[in-house]
């Protein structure tokens, strides 16, 4: 890898589907966690599969669920509505603290990957619609927590992708503006958001969503975050 190039000195990843992949932990998180939410009683259990798009049969979430981009808050709200409470703030705690324990999958060995990176000199972040808390708790687990210039979930003060100002909070705190930002994610939110915030959107496929959903937001599409080096190097080429 290059030195940082002209066009990126500071790099954001999403979290879910982009740090780990998506299905190794979030499907494996739902089928233990969604049984306990119901109480063993297998009306609750439809219910918050249906409101979750969780696909009970072959115990994965299906492409629309708001899991996949969904901030805690919302995802809260929808399992307090199949549960019938009302204190959503409650299960929003009760989603965290679960969350948190979820069994990770890295998409790659983050820490030398992450090392690499941080020695060529960008500036690197976490932006996550998952809690600022889980967040800490997963990145903490992988041994990569002090790697993150910065770290930010939904509820952090910024807002939630795919609005564009928790992506400004990063440039703000590494002080880089956004023309030499780019950001990885999953889902069209993340990418939607870099395109709200001015700076560089790339795609890849270690979610649910697919090329041909991602490629018209980004900049590019990497089958996962080990390629990211070759198209930082390949876009410092044609400066």
């Amino acid at each position: 890898m290059s030195g940082v190039s002209d066009a990126i000195k500071a790099i954001l990843f999403d979290k879910d589907g982009t740090l780990f992949d998506f299905r190794g932990t979030w499907d494996a998180w739902a089928a233990g966690f969604l049984p306990e939410l119901s109480g063993g009683d297998a009306d609750v259990l439809a219910e918050l599969a249906r409101v979750l798009s969780f696909d009970l049969k072959s115990q994965a979430f299906l492409p629309n669920s708001v899991v996949i981009a969904g901030s805690n808050r919302e995802i809260s709200q929808m399992i307090a509505g199949a549960l019938k409470r009302k204190d959503v703030a409650m299960v929003e705690q009760e989603l965290a603290d679960s969350a948190a324990k979820a069994p990770l999958a890295p998409v790659v060995e983050l820490a030398p990957f992450l090392n690499g990176l941080k020695q060529a000199g960008y500036k690197l972040g976490v932006m996550t619609n998952d809690a600022h808390s889980v967040a800490d708790a997963h990145l903490k687990s992988a041994g990569v927590h002090e790697l993150f210039d910065f770290i930010c979930g939904s509820d952090s003060g910024f807002g939630a992708k795919p609005e564009p100002e928790p992506l400004l909070a990063f440039c703000s705190h590494v002080q880089v503006d956004p023309f030499h930002t780019v950001m990885l994610g999953d889902s069209a939110h993340d990418l939607q958001a870099a395109r709200a915030a001015g700076m560089a959107g790339v795609g890849v496929l270690t979610g649910v969503a697919r090329a041909p959903e991602l490629a018209p937001l980004a900049d590019a599409v990497l089958n996962d975050i080990s390629e990211l080096p070759a198209w930082l190097d390949k876009k410092a080429m044609r400066r």
